[in-house]
């Protein structure tokens, strides 16, 4: 209301009667309406304060608010550019929006050059690099409209930088055509895939294709032969290669193979696949020429090429090579059984004295299956105890007695009847059963030997495997607890193959024998390369010089000094002498004059069974003609 109105208002109620106003009644009125609006003020001045304060908090909040959000940007930005990965982001009109540090520095962007709003064409003619062939995406001739992009459509788009690197991008595309890019340098995770790869099909110690990868260029090659072609295959395997690991270490074995797998190499030429099959087997394939020539002729090359000693240091090391050779079509159009048929004629190669080449034939075929038919009935016979042992004399010169008995193992088939050990030993051995069958001769002989008198020994033959496939310290004291037999009168019979094997591993095996009073003999002394050096190596209890030294003796000087050597040998040595083959009572009588200490062949007797050695111990000496 208008303070003029409200004023003539009051002066109306002021008026008196006689028309003239009460100025007594009229302060009283503007007195009244003073105060009636003074609570007004009041809270118009106290809403005032309130809004002020309000709005100075609300100034606070808004410059907390900045400050936060200053905070989270330089946040995002420090996370952003410390990424691992290269990020970057365009709009649907293929502008830059978005990029970090990583994505310039695997492209070798400058700060310019991905300013927002950069076009994509553009950088790329930036980039120091292509894309890879086939990764490119469709060019677009115009903005895709909504209704016709895929949200979320994925593509993946690699660069092969100039300096040898490879970036991969990878790409999700928006449903309005922008996209979200993470660039990541994948070089070291595709070259370890690309070894990975790599050492799937090649030896990593000869680079050469493994048998994985030989087995597919085989299949490759059967596939293609034409009608009128032939593929050879050739399998490879060094002779006595463990020989060499076992006595010179396996570094210097693995460097011989590589000088193996170059000369070779070198023989086969690259018109041939050589590959490596294991520790010391190869294999050639052979796709072009006239056969059986052809192979005959590379056969022959690598004989010659391997030949030839390999130096290690001032050591001269000499190798041999046996080689089973299969021909398609006629041993076999399938890998399988090409492969086969080569192993079958390589197993042929070296059971006739290695050192040669074998051509598969149908009778090896008919041969492996009866080799088979053999191993399985051996299996049957370690486990049924089919063998039982023969007892030939060892026949002490200077006494003029029987010393000891040769345990020497025979088999009994329920069918095949007596099968020699020469038939089943090698067997046992190359399928391992050998560790078995010498544990149960082991003990066996020691049974029988302990019911013979006390100054009667008995000598037992120890195979290589079982100083390396069994506890042979533990199986002897166990085989002589049992017999409750002094250790003594046990002799352990090895040769020279077993020292080859691993000396290493022999030697400290036979000294806790030794130790233990169990007698150490070599045995066919002589007939290997370095008889002499393991002499050195060990200090034998004995020497049993093979039978092929004792034929001609009597009517050869030569033989006869070598024997006569030999017997000074063992007695400056201070190791016993036993001649092995003995059938003439001349030969008996030339070695009493060379004042040998131990005989043993035919003469004296041959090997008979456990229950005639009382009978043999009752015998006259045997006298010298």
């Amino acid at each position: 209301m208008k303070a003029e109105v409200l004023f003539w208002q009051q002066c109306n109620q002021a008026v008196t009667d006689d028309g003239s106003i009460d100025a007594e009644r009229l302060m009283e009125l503007v007195i009244a309406t003073y105060r009636g609006h003074e609570s007004d003020y009041d809270e118009i001045e106290r809403s005032a304060e309130t809004l002020l304060r309000e709005n100075h908090a609300l100034r606070g909040n808004v410059s907390a608010i900045t400050q936060a959000f200053d905070e989270q940007k330089k946040l995002f930005e420090i996370v952003l550019d410390n990424l691992p990965l290269g990020l970057s982001v365009f709009d649907a009109d293929q502008r830059l929006s978005l990029s970090n540090t990583r994505f310039r520095q695997l492209f070798g962007l400058s700060r310019d050059d991905v300013a927002p709003g950069t076009t994509i064409a553009d950088l790329i003619g930036k980039i120091r690099g292509t894309e890879s062939v086939g990764a490119k995406p469709r060019r677009r001739s115009r903005k895709p409209s909504p209704a016709t992009a895929k949200s979320g459509s994925f593509r993946r788009r690699e660069w092969l930088m100039e300096d040898g690197r490879i970036i991969q991008s990878m790409v999700t595309i928006l449903s309005d055509g922008s996209n979200i890019a993470i660039h990541a340098d994948i070089t070291e995770d595709r070259k370890a895939a690309e070894r990975i790869t790599y050492l799937a099909h090649h030896d990593p110690l000869t680079g050469l294709p493994n048998r994985i990868h030989f087995r597919e260029q085989v299949d490759a090659a059967l596939a293609e032969r034409k009608p009128d072609e032939q593929v050879a295959l050739v399998h490879l395997n060094l002779d006595r290669f463990k020989s060499i690991n076992n006595t010179m270490g396996v570094s210097v074995g693995d460097k011989i193979l590589q000088h193996v797998a170059e000369r070779i190499r070198a023989s086969a030429g690259p018109e041939n696949t050589l590959a490596r099959l294991g520790s010391d087997e190869f294999a050639i394939l052979q796709t072009c020429g006239q056969q059986p020539w052809n192979v005959t002729a590379l056969a022959d090359r690598i004989r010659r090429e391997l030949s030839e000693p390999f130096l290690h240091g001032d050591k001269q090391v000499e190798l041999g090579v046996s080689m089973g050779i299969a021909i398609a079509p006629d041993d076999g159009e399938e890998t399988d059984i090409l492969l086969k048929n080569a192993a079958v004629a390589l197993s042929h190669a070296k059971a006739d004295g290695r050192k040669r080449e074998r051509f598969f034939t149908s009778e090896m075929e008919a041969q492996m299956q009866l080799r088979h038919a053999l191993e399985a009935d051996l299996r049957t016979a370690v486990e049924n105890e089919e063998f039982e042992l023969h007892y030939q004399p060892l026949y002490d010169l200077s006494l003029q007695r029987i010393s000891g008995f040769e345990a020497l193992i025979r088999w009994n088939h329920p069918i095949r009847g007596r099968v020699p050990p020469m038939d089943f030993i090698p067997l046992a051995e190359e399928v391992g059963l050998i560790v078995d069958i010498g544990r149960w001769v082991l003990y066996r002989a020691c049974n029988d030997a302990a019911q013979w008198p006390e100054s009667i020994k008995v000598a037992v033959n120890v195979s290589a495997m079982q100083f390396s496939g069994s506890d042979l310290t533990q199986d002897v004291s166990e085989a002589l607890a049992a017999a409750s037999l002094t250790p003594s009168r046990l002799e352990l019979e090895i040769t020279e193959s077993v020292l080859m094997e691993n000396l290493g591993e022999v030697l400290p095996i036979l000294h806790a024998l030794k130790e233990r009073g169990i007698r150490i003999s070599m045995d066919d002394f002589g007939t290997g390369y370095s008889s002499l050096s393991y002499l050195s190596s060990f200090p034998f209890d004995k020497i049993k010089i093979d039978k092929s030294f004792v034929n001609d003796i009597v009517d050869n000087k030569e033989a006869h000094a070598i024997m006569h050597a030999i017997i000074l040998l063992g007695d400056a040595l201070g190791m016993r002498v036993t001649v092995e083959g003995v059938e003439t009572a001349a030969q008996l009588a030339l070695l009493e004059r060379e004042e040998c200490d131990e005989i043993q062949g035919y003469y004296i007797s041959p090997p008979r069974p456990a229950r005639d050695v009382p009978h043999l111990l009752s015998l006259p000496p045997k006298n010298g003609a």
